[in-house]
């Protein structure tokens, strides 16, 4: 069931799918939603489609709302959801923008260190990054 009739989707090629800009007012930049055309009746009969939609009307984003292989209906994103946005152009910064309740593995950490800093340790770091963060079942962390 389709219900999302007012968002155009035109395929691109094989697992491009585009939103174009003008399918909503306030869109700034088209929505890409990457998936195989099996997916898509399910991507749009949960309105993740809208939401990727509504992503695109943010400020200060740049190149296209995305989506990935595994969206599906989120918080504010679609869960799969990928935006970028520039400070600059009045951009904002937004982990929470699929939700909290389920701790998909986003993190933000802010630092003053810069790649010089840290490049001479960057194995033992990557190192200490995988086996102390949880990065999906049966894999590494102590959560």
């Amino acid at each position: 069931m389709d219900n999302q009739p007012d968002i155009k989707l035109e395929r691109i090629d094989e697992n491009r799918w585009r939103i174009p800009r003008d399918s909503r007012p306030g869109m700034r930049v088209d929505g890409i939603i990457y998936a195989s055309e099996k997916l898509i009746p399910g991507i749009r009969g949960d309105r993740a489609t809208e939401q990727v939609a509504n992503v695109a009307t943010l400020p200060g984003i740049v190149g296209a709302s995305m989506a990935m292989p595994d969206i599906h209906w989120g918080y504010g994103f679609c869960i799969g959801g990928v935006a970028a946005t520039d400070v600059e152009a009045g951009g904002v910064i937004s982990p929470g923008g699929v939700g909290y309740d389920i701790n998909c593995g986003v993190r933000l950490v802010r630092s003053e260190l810069e790649l010089e800093d840290i490049h001479p340790q960057i194995s033992q770091l990557m190192a200490a990054l995988f086996k102390n963060i949880s990065a999906g079942v049966g894999k590494s962390g102590p959560y």
